[in-house]
């Protein structure tokens, strides 16, 4: 694992653990609260992939996990957005553009590492990603007044790897890095 690959993985984790703890910041209100949930249990599990794999490296100093500065940073911005999201009645909203940074990190690393377990591993939490970003799209179009039907053409998750909607059991082999 090379220095530019801990760093991705260091950046994964600590988006992972933001849009988590938006996550459970918004889950306080009655609705939505299945989705936030769901979507907070997610967050948590890429943050437990990529931390799994920077503790199987050789060297302690990437070992490392997020410092509690890191910490307190996270739940300012959690706070913060909240508070912002709550004030203009944009729960949905704020959090779905939270998850579509998380999901381009989440391609991003996929897309760039060379370790086979770790771009599968990541590969199922993109699928499961992408069925929660449309839940979250049409929550999002609801909340503003809009009819899911009228957007369902501009999609919230667009992803980028078109064949992975097509990955059934028969042909799901994990991607290889060239």
């Amino acid at each position: 694992m090379t220095d530019t690959e801990v760093l991705r993985l260091r950046n994964l984790r600590d988006a992972a653990l933001r849009v988590r703890a938006l996550a459970k910041r918004l889950d306080s209100d009655a609705t939505g609260k299945a989705l936030f949930a769901r979507s907070g249990m997610l967050c948590w599990t890429i943050a437990r992939i990529a931390t799994g794999r920077l503790r199987a490296h050789p060297y302690l100093q990437y070992q490392k996990g997020p410092g509690s500065a890191r910490r307190v940073a996270d739940l300012l911005f959690a706070c913060w957005s909240t508070l912002a999201a709550r004030r203009r009645h944009r729960r949905f909203e704020a959090y779905a553009l939270q998850f579509q940074t998380l999901a381009r990190a989440v391609d991003d690393v996929r897309a760039l590492t060379w370790s086979p377990d770790l771009s599968d591993a990541l590969g199922r939490m993109q699928l499961r990603m992408h069925r929660l970003a449309n839940e979250l799209g049409a929550a999002a179009r609801t909340e503003c007044g809009a009819t899911a039907a009228s957007h369902q053409s501009a999609p919230l998750y667009v992803n980028n790897n078109a064949q992975l909607d097509e990955i059934s059991v028969e042909n799901n082999w994990p991607y290889l890095a060239i």
